[in-house]
């Protein structure tokens, strides 16, 4: 690339877009200005670094003198390959689910409506990382005014019913229910003809506590039920039974690719991979790389799927999962 961008900025990068409060994002954005090499080709990289750092200590300016509002508001930016959020009725093991998976400080006891607030952690699959939220219980008269929107923001949901409880499946179908009255539509895969004024989330369910008495039972309805609609994974967040392919399949559910970058002459980054819908092409990597990136693209070289090593491709070539890609501009 011709800002010759060195592997301590591509680091900061890296760092930066894992922040999950502005003052993280400003340390990080600091560092990146200072390790960008400052020569021509870097001016319009060095200006925007200067914006976004303008504008993040304006955020956090607002925020410190911001008065206290009543009530309520959640936003929790995206963080990794995706944003899961975990739902579910009272006491089905979403925070225990999210703390085997992540170090996400969330507490965990066996008593209904543990968790007041959303809680965000990260998940580690392979070279990426996948964002868990943590929320509070749904039932069929209770919903958090918050919740629906955070469900429609997410790439996908995690629907977790408890194994262990004869009255499991029955609560879900209760939150599936709650979330419909908001125009929230719970769906194992989107319409080809939606609705409008509905918003569809791909969710996954999970059936939880499958190593407790009675379980297998219950799960045979919860199959009966749900079996046609959503895809199933049977779990204990307790015990570890099944996380391991429910992480793989929650990675294969966002369905995106991992690209690595490379700098012409230089061996290609693969520590820190972008992550794209699948079907991307080059021009739309380029744009989500930076966004100078897709405007000035003159040309680009691929090492991976159906191409030999260093092929120049145009701008519309597909990418494929760990495609590594040099763009020149």
């Amino acid at each position: 690339m011709a800002a010759n961008l060195t592997p301590q900025y591509l680091e900061a990068e890296a760092e930066y877009k894992k922040a999950q409060t502005n003052e993280e994002r400003l340390q990080c954005l600091k560092r990146m200005y200072a390790l960008l090499p400052k020569h021509k080709a870097s001016e319009k990289l060095q200006a925007d670094l200067k914006s976004r750092i303008s504008e993040v200590k304006a955020e956090i300016e607002r925020e410190r003198k911001a008065p206290k509002k009543k009530g309520h508001s959640y936003k929790i930016p995206k963080q990794g390959a995706g944003q899961y959020i975990v739902i579910g009725g009272p006491n089905v093991g979403k925070s225990r689910l999210v703390t085997y998976f992540s170090r996400a400080n969330t507490e965990v006891a066996p008593y209904p409506f543990t968790t007041h607030e959303p809680r965000a952690g990260m998940m580690d699959w392979q070279d990426t990382r996948i964002q868990l939220i943590d929320t509070p219980p749904i039932t069929s008269d209770y919903l958090e005014s918050y919740l629906s929107s955070m469900v429609q923001n997410a790439d996908a949901a995690l629907l977790m019913v408890a194994l262990d409880d004869d009255d499991g499946p029955f609560a879900a179908q209760a939150v599936i229910d709650r979330l419909e009255q908001t125009k929230t539509i719970l769906v194992g895969a989107k319409p080809e003809n939606p609705e409008p004024n509905r918003h569809y989330v791909k969710t996954l369910l999970v059936g939880n506590k499958v190593d407790t008495e009675g379980a297998s039972e219950r799960l045979e309805i919860v199959r009966e039920l749900f079996g046609k609609r959503f895809p199933i994974h049977v779990v204990s967040a307790e015990t570890g039974t099944g996380m391991e392919q429910l992480r793989d399949a929650m990675f294969a559910f966002l369905d995106v690719i991992r690209v690595y970058t490379k700098q012409p002459g230089k061996p290609p980054d693969l520590q820190s991979p972008f992550t794209c819908p699948r079907g991307s092409t080059v021009l739309e990597f380029a744009a989500l790389v930076h966004r100078d990136f897709a405007e000035n693209l003159k040309s680009a070289r691929i090492w991976g799927t159906g191409v030999y090593d260093g092929q120049s491709v145009s701008r519309d070539h597909v990418l494929h999962d760990k495609d590594i890609v040099e763009l020149h501009i």
